[in-house]
């Protein structure tokens, strides 16, 4: 009996065993009929039938079937090495399902079941066979393993997205930076300095004690419903700081208690996003008691408002009452509600005495949308000062009654850079509002300033220069990071230049006096076919040839990924069944890459620079979206009509135009990104020369995985990344913007990880330092909000490290 039982068991784990091997086959079979029939690799139809034949030898009780098996796993490990080499997160999802599936041949019930039909010598011939699984299976392994501690070196080579070779970094006499307006002690404006190189003079905490860094406060803003991105400002004992709801929080610069706080009554509701990046620090010149010192902040429900920054206060001199609207001229846009159309997340920006903002203007909604005006306030009453206005630039006023700033023009949404010296603002723009994906409709004052750093004259308004960084932008590449100005070697001598990085990976290097490129700029080839009928596609964008690209290389199939053979199938599918003909593949009906994606590239948090070693830092990010653009007839059926206060982001109406546009993430079923690892990059240019010092893979898998689960694997696999870096004097890269909840230093000259701490959620925001006049320690301070690129930990942590006391 008990014979019986164990033959019946072995039975049916044998055939259980064969029919998961013959689902997982024929899935394989299928699919790779598909994708061989697009052209694709013919590797998955070839695995699918052997699988299939060997779930049904083993169903059978066949020891062939383990044979096959084997064999099948040996072919697996040249394939994959023929594809991708010794990438470990490459060579995971091609070989690691096999090998754990083979796993159960080498159990005792389902090993001593098989048997041959042709005789007792066959019989023990095959059962030596039957261990080919064991055999092949630790092959594949000890690749996979061998190629995964391959890819954890601690940094890795440069790789084709790269154009230059490796540089080194060297000392730079007389580069001060554009920082002289900056207090050695405080971090008074967004980017530290007007010109936004987010780096210090500081130097107490060094790369031989960044490792002692222990958490000396920690502040809950108590706003868990919006985005926390901000980066404080920190003048004398206080530092100062905004909710995603614009509340306004003044700290004790050493203890991190709450001095004041001021409630905005921001409808945040009226926003798609709900955020503020930060505030601004103003001091009236010659003025002393309420308001001599004032922190002003802009709103999501488009209000200016300025503060007394010893109390909280707001200045009765400013504005109505201490706060001025942003709604005047914008129009009622026929019965919509204006708020969540237009409203303001960056910081203000000041420059020569004026407060000086776009806003965001949400994308693809409809032809129409409020302007993308950029307009100036005097920072002492609030009244309006002047107005650029992309329709009629040549009108610097509010517009007379009855009219309106020129609907759907470019807006300026990303955070803005000052030059007093010069007297200009650097606006970085973004795409035409209305009709992200679709130019037909498009003026030429549009094409004239979209995804473009216009220089404008802080007293007057008007355009001193404009450099567009794409053409007929028809991909929502705005330019999202913040211009920065710094001092730079060049051939004679030391030069002052602007550094426009770019979603699409570019970095344009210019003069700021005149917008002429000081790294070479040439026009290169883009696609132009396939586009929907009557588009203007541009033959030709900009590349910055003599400076690193950080787009990425061009995808191939054999890039597709996946956690399993059976996602990364589907990945591949959909590649091959979508358009793809590089970055600036045009818009079409048919499914198409973009990539860079959305997200870039490089986003708001832009670059830092290291001034004094003429080092810059970039982060960047790689993950594609899958687009098309949606007949009319068929978005209205399907109900995508203007949303303005949020919804369906990546499912947008473009109402008025013959086409809404989908663009979601180019993910597998199990949510993980369609192509190979790294997704997200930190890396060093030599602004001497152009070239790449080092790189590295940013960011692990502790805190992402399949279908959103954790995976709490500490494994580098460079993950989407959004926020700044920071450099200190001492030669320190803190940042955080990564998936996994970390805040990191690294050494700047060299790329080696010096310090990591665990934050409470992840900071998607830009880390700033100061010197606290209380203890005088140096304190690096972050923003743990977490809250999206598919984090599920939600903060509303200010986390302040210090060395201890």
């Amino acid at each position: 009996m008990t014979n019986e039982r164990t033959r019946l068991s072995r039975c049916f784990a044998v055939r259980a065993y064969a029919a998961l091997l013959l689902a997982i086959g024929l899935a394989l079979a299928i699919g790779g009929v598909m994708l061989a029939a697009l052209g694709g690799s013919p590797y998955y139809l070839v695995a699918g039938l052997a699988l299939v034949a060997s779930a049904v030898l083993i169903w059978m009780h066949r020891a062939e079937g383990a044979w096959l098996y084997g064999s099948l796993l040996l072919l697996s490990v040249v394939w994959a090495l023929s594809e991708v080499g010794f990438d470990g997160w490459a060579l995971a999802p091609r070989l690691i399902t096999l090998v754990v599936l083979g796993l159960g041949l080498l159990t005792p019930w389902i090993r001593q079941s098989l048997h041959s039909a042709r005789g007792p010598a066959v019989q023990v011939r095959l059962d030596r066979m039957a261990r080919a699984p064991g055999v092949f299976g630790a092959i594949a392994v000890a690749v996979a393993v061998g190629a995964v501690l391959h890819s954890l070196g601690p940094q890795r080579p440069v790789d084709p997205l790269y154009r230059t070779g490796v540089g080194k970094p060297r000392p730079v006499e007389g580069a001060t930076a554009a920082i002289d307006a900056a207090g050695l002690d405080d971090w008074l404006h967004y980017g530290n300095d007007p010109g936004g190189t987010r780096y210090s003079r500081l130097a107490q905490i060094t790369p031989a004690n960044v490792g002692e860094l222990q958490v000396a406060w920690t502040y809950r803003t108590g706003d868990l419903a919006t985005a926390l991105q901000v980066t404080p400002l920190k003048v004398g004992d206080s530092v100062y700081l905004c909710t995603g709801a614009n509340d306004v929080i003044a700290l004790d610069a050493e203890t991190g208690t709450q001095r004041w706080r001021f409630d905005s009554g921001a409808a945040t509701s009226a926003a798609i996003l709900k955020a503020c990046r930060g505030v601004a620090y103003y001091r009236v010149p010659g003025a002393i008691g309420d308001c001599a010192e004032r922190i002003i902040t802009n709103t999501v429900d488009a209000r200016l408002i300025a503060l007394d920054a010893r109390t909280g206060k707001l200045c009765s001199g400013f504005g109505t009452d201490g706060q001025t609207s942003l709604l005047t001229g914008m129009g009622d846009w026929k019965g919509r509600t204006l708020p969540g159309y237009y409203f303001v997340t960056s910081a203000p920006t000041i420059v020569r005495g004026r407060v000086v903002l776009g806003g965001w203007v949400s994308d693809a909604q409809y032809w129409g949308e409020p302007s993308g005006v950029i307009r100036a306030f005097d920072a002492v009453t609030g009244k309006f000062a002047w107005a650029f206005d992309m329709g009629r630039p040549d009108r610097h006023t509010e517009p007379p009654p009855g009219e309106q700033y020129t609907p759907s023009t470019p807006n300026a949404w990303a955070p803005m850079s000052a030059d007093e010296e010069l007297g200009l603002v650097y606006v970085p723009t973004g795409n035409t509002s209305g009709s992200d994906y679709y130019g037909v409709l498009r003026r030429s004052f549009d094409d004239q300033y979209s995804s473009s750093v216009i220089a404008i004259d802080a007293n007057t308004g008007r355009v001193g220069w404009s450099f567009q960084t794409v053409h007929h932008d028809l991909w929502d590449y705005d330019v999202a990071p913040q211009p920065v100005v710094v001092d730079i070697p060049r051939p004679g001598g030391v030069a002052r230049a602007l550094i426009q990085a770019t979603k699409t990976g570019e970095i344009f290097v210019l003069d700021p006096a005149s917008g002429r490129p000081l790294f070479d700029v040439a026009e290169v080839s883009a696609p132009t076919g396939g586009a929907v009928p009557h588009e203007r596609v541009s033959p030709t964008q900009p590349s910055s040839v003599a400076m690193p690209s950080f787009r990425g290389p061009d995808l191939e199939e054999r890039d597709m990924w996946g956690i399993t053979p059976l996602d990364q199938l589907w990945c591949r599918i959909r590649f091959k069944r979508a358009r793809y003909e590089g970055m600036y593949t045009p818009p079409s009906v048919m499914p198409f890459l973009q990539y860079p994606g959305i997200l870039g590239g490089i986003e708001w948090g832009s670059v830092s620079v290291n001034p004094e070693r003429s080092l810059m830092i970039v982060n960047a990010s790689r993950v594609a979206n899958y687009a098309a653009l949606i007949p009319r007839a068929e978005a209205d059926a399907a109900g995508r009509r203007p949303e303005g206060l949020g919804g369906h982001y990546m499912h947008r109406a473009q109402f008025g135009t013959p086409y809404a546009v989908s663009n979601p993430p180019f993910l597998s079923p199990l949510g993980v990104p369609c192509q190979n690892p790294p997704f997200g990059t930190l890396s060093a240019v030599d602004l001497a020369t152009g070239q790449l010092v080092w790189t590295r893979w940013l960011g692990t898998a502790r805190d992402s995985g399949p279908l959103d689960i954790p995976s709490l694997l500490p494994l580098p696999i460079g993950t989407p990344n959004i926020g700044g870096s920071l450099n200190t004097r001492s030669g320190l890269t803190f940042i955080g913007a990564t998936q996994d909840r970390y805040l990191r230093a690294f050494d700047v000259d060299t790329g080696r990880l010096l310090w990591k701490a665990r934050l409470p959620a992840g900071a998607m925001a830009t880390p700033m330092t100061y010197l606290s006049p209380a203890s005088g320690r140096q304190f690096v301070v972050i923003a743990a909000g977490g809250t999206h690129l598919r984090m599920a930990e939600e903060g509303d942590h200010i986390v302040a490290y210090a060395l201890p006391k």
